[in-house]
């Protein structure tokens, strides 16, 4: 080999370990780099805090759908890591709502509702909240508009009726027919007692004392609803306007109430454990066929087909009139409403979680598992085997609302409690315990209204 020709080999050979070296100290740099980076962005992720989860408090006195809502807030949870939502259930919701509010241990989404909560400002306005009223029958956002106002302070998302389930085989075995006055209601169950010893006429869970302030509310404040009308009965409630609110007239609604409970009370219509036995004795006690009537609403159902699925003669009618000369009547109202609180510091949360609940199917599912018609436009729910039952109650019946200006100091579950009064004795006339209800009207109608 020639020395020129090893020269030219010899700087071949430096001129490529020049350009190796001077590539693998480049790549060396840039993976020296991307580590630095790497380095200072774990750095300053570690320097930003974890975003701390939110919990919304979501507080019902709606016992029948506790464990349908919890399945909901699991899923809810499980897809929004950011939000907790727990729910409490309190069986005398309107009455533990007012030391909530009071102590200021303020849940962010409430079932309770009450007009006196509304004057003092403690529901967040909705009525902007046109993704949700869009979607829903324009009968049922008038139901949830504030006479006062005329905003919305709560969403509801079904319709309800109540009225008087009856055991459709007992009254065919009988020859019984739906009554449309106080004497055939009372006839039938005479009759029901006398013919069918080992059936309760009528079951009614008086320990839990909403369902005996529903009593109140729709026989006798019905009479004043259906002679009125809806919003001149809700105006007059709001006022106190003793010249419609007839509480302690004589011959009057509360007067006459007290009469009829106590009459079927008298001949032994009522089960024997009207003061101690619950809404789900109740609820039994129908469903397996020891009771022949109850007062209930649409909510009631599925508690019903729960305990027998089997049950398929479930008649239902309007409650019957109290006073002579009126007429049968309905509940027909809004149903399952929600209110986000004022006071609630995670507003944004309760409406994320509103928007969950409110979807299509989930309120297919929650129509369907309640038994109540949707109020949601978008909804094709097949709520239950009393579509056809309810129809013809709604024709047969005056349609009537919750009372839902009663003053915030006297609940339904305060007047339930004092029909358990009533029950025990306590009055010695059915106009003494008129005075008594109107006397605490009353008082909580000028605490409410004393500014």
């Amino acid at each position: 080999m020639s020395k020129k020709l090893l020269s030219l080999l010899l700087c071949l050979f430096l001129t490529l370990g020049i350009f190796a070296g001077c590539g693998a100290k480049k790549e060396g740099q840039a993976t020296a780099k991307d580590d630095s980076q790497q380095t200072e962005q774990t750095a300053q992720k570690a320097e930003e805090p974890k975003k701390e989860k939110v919990t919304v408090k979501f507080f019902t006195g709606k016992a029948e759908t506790v464990d349908w809502m919890n399945e909901l807030i699991k899923k809810f949870n499980s897809e929004n890591p950011d939000i907790v939502v727990e729910q409490e259930y309190q069986k005398d919701a309107s009455n533990v709502i007012k030391v909530k509010f009071a102590s200021g241990d303020v849940p962010d989404i409430v079932t309770v509702y009450d007009q006196g909560y509304v004057d003092q400002g403690k529901y967040l306005d909705i009525t902007n909240e046109d993704a949700w009223w869009s979607r829903i029958e324009p009968s049922i956002r008038e139901m949830c508009t504030d006479v006062k106002t005329g905003k919305q302070y709560r969403v509801a998302t079904n319709i309800t009726m109540a009225g008087v389930y009856y055991n459709k085989k007992i009254f065919e075995e009988l020859g019984l027919k739906e009554s449309t006055t106080w004497d055939e209601f009372k006839n039938n169950l005479k009759t029901i007692k006398d013919k069918k010893p080992d059936v309760v006429p009528m079951f009614v869970g008086g320990k839990d004392s909403w369902m005996l302030g529903h009593l109140i509310e729709f026989m006798a404040h019905g009479v004043i609803k259906q002679k009125y009308g809806t919003t001149e009965a809700k105006k007059a409630m709001l006022a106190n306007d003793s010249s419609k609110l007839d509480f302690d007239t004589p011959g009057g609604s509360m007067e006459t109430f007290a009469k009829r409970i106590l009459e079927l009370k008298n001949e032994g219509l009522f089960n024997k454990d009207f003061l101690t036995a619950t809404y789900d004795n109740q609820i039994e006690a129908f469903a397996t066929g020891k009771a022949a009537v109850i007062s209930q609403g649409m909510w009631a159902l599925s508690g019903i087909l729960s305990k027998n699925k089997d049950m398929k003669d479930i008649g239902f009618s309007p409650y019957p009139p109290i006073i002579d000369g009126t007429k049968p009547v309905i509940l027909s109202a809004e149903d399952s409403g929600y209110s986000i609180t004022s006071e609630s510091k995670h507003q944004n949360e309760a409406k994320k979680f509103l928007d969950y609940l409110f979807k299509p199917e989930n309120m297919k599912s929650y129509s369907e598992f309640l038994k109540a018609p949707s109020a949601f436009k978008d909804v094709n729910a097949d709520w239950g085997i009393l579509k056809d039952e309810v129809a013809k109650a709604l024709k047969n019946g005056v349609h009537i609302g919750f009372t839902n200006e009663a003053p915030s100091g006297f609940s339904g579950d305060d007047a339930g409690r004092m029909v358990q009064e009533l029950y025990a004795g306590k009055y010695r006339t059915p106009m003494e315990f008129a005075k008594a209800y109107k006397d605490s009207w009353d008082k909580a109608w000028n605490a409410a209204n004393k500014n």
